[in-house]
């Protein structure tokens, strides 16, 4: 199951006089990255190099600023995607030092920041929500209410026509049992519907 991260967390590393601050935080598209990436520059001006790395799925990035090709973006990205993380930016902050370390100490160096970050992150499991809509005669609606607290659904709006019409939020791998729990229950009396846009 992918996971995120709670709050931001630091490292700082000194290899060969070069100072390394890594940061691992939640970030949820790439517009809120490169603001936060701006601001880094801004808290450090002296830095040689901010480089980033972000897992958001279609808006993912790796980006080296400067340091040589592939030794310092992309290592951070694999960090992240070898821990299972969504929705995470990686970035590190490097002040050089005067020695030069070579691409492989490069990569080394920005994957070990990231890594020592996330040692420290407190990581919590992306639960995926999906809405769910039906329409079930009055008689049921106590067993559908019933049924969507003992699945942890949140009810989003209920209304009282020809039938009562429910619609409901819950987490993707429950909604299938529900489904099931409540067609044997309702005898075929509940009709799933498509939510409407302005739900969920």
């Amino acid at each position: 199951m992918p996971q995120t991260l709670a709050a931001a967390v630091h490292s700082e590393l000194i290899i060969r006089k070069s100072r390394f601050i890594g940061c691992v935080q939640p970030m949820a598209d790439r517009p809120s990255a490169q603001q936060a990436v701006a601001a880094l520059w801004a808290q450090h001006p002296g830095a040689s190099h901010v480089c980033w790395a972000l897992l958001a799925g279609g808006q993912s990035a790796a980006v080296d600023d400067g340091e040589p090709s592939g030794t310092a973006g992309r290592p951070m990205l694999e960090v992240l995607r070898h821990q299972d993380l969504e929705g995470v930016l990686a970035t590190v902050v490097r002040y050089f030092g005067g020695v030069r370390l070579g691409a492989g100490g490069l990569v080394r160096a920005y994957t070990d920041a990231v890594a020592q970050a996330l040692l420290q992150a407190d990581k919590v499991p992306i639960l995926r929500l999906t809405t769910l809509c039906c329409a079930v005669p009055y008689a049921l609606e106590g067993l559908l209410r019933r049924e969507l607290e003992l699945a942890g659904a949140s009810l989003l709006s209920v209304t009282h026509d020809e039938a009562v019409k429910a619609c409901f939020r819950l987490a993707e791998d429950a909604a299938a049992t529900l489904q099931a729990r409540l067609a044997e229950a309702g005898q075929g009396r509940i009709e799933w519907r498509v939510p409407p846009e302005d739900v969920g």
